[in-house]
């Protein structure tokens, strides 16, 4: 059997941190994964979801704890990734940077550390990316979220041109 030989720095980063893309989650709704506009890349809402399962479900702050909730944070970027590998033809190393990134946390009232729950999200594009991970954030407490996911994420990308 033939071994895949991955060229893609940004593939070799996520293995060097020991993470792998899952493949990419269908969508449950009339929507699409991504929309690709110029050198935009906006990618949909993508929950902690793997193989079709949620695997965080819950409220963050009763049901979830903090570490919990932004390694479900880190599941939703991977789930994203997943999707932009696929806008940017199966090249990461495509990405120019991360312009901007929306974290949603089904939490209980009054939870305090929203924003550190989408950190799980955001150090994951920094450390792939560097300062071209960095992005404007907005991380907001909800009362629920699709198929009771503890975490929702969505981002919006900007690409090189293509060789």
């Amino acid at each position: 059997m033939t071994q895949l030989l991955i060229t893609d720095e940004i593939e070799l980063k996520l293995g060097a941190l020991g993470l792998t893309l899952p493949i990419r989650p269908t969508p449950i709704a009339n929507f699409l994964p991504f929309r690709v506009s110029g050198n935009t890349v906006y990618l949909a809402g993508q929950t902690c979801e793997l193989d079709g399962q949620i695997v965080y479900s819950g409220c963050v702050g009763e049901d979830v704890t903090l570490e919990v909730a932004k390694k479900a944070a880190e599941l939703c970027a991977l789930n994203l990734l997943s999707c932009l590998r696929e806008a940017c033809q199966g090249r990461l190393d495509r990405v120019a940077r991360c312009l901007r990134v929306g974290g949603f946390v089904q939490a209980k009232s009054g939870f305090p550390r929203v924003p550190a729950v989408i950190d799980g999200a955001s150090e994951l594009f920094v450390a792939l990316w560097g300062e071209h991970g960095r992005h404007a954030r907005t991380a907001v407490g909800v009362a629920t979220l699709p198929q009771n996911a503890a975490v929702e994420v969505d981002a919006i990308f900007e690409l090189r041109s293509a060789p």
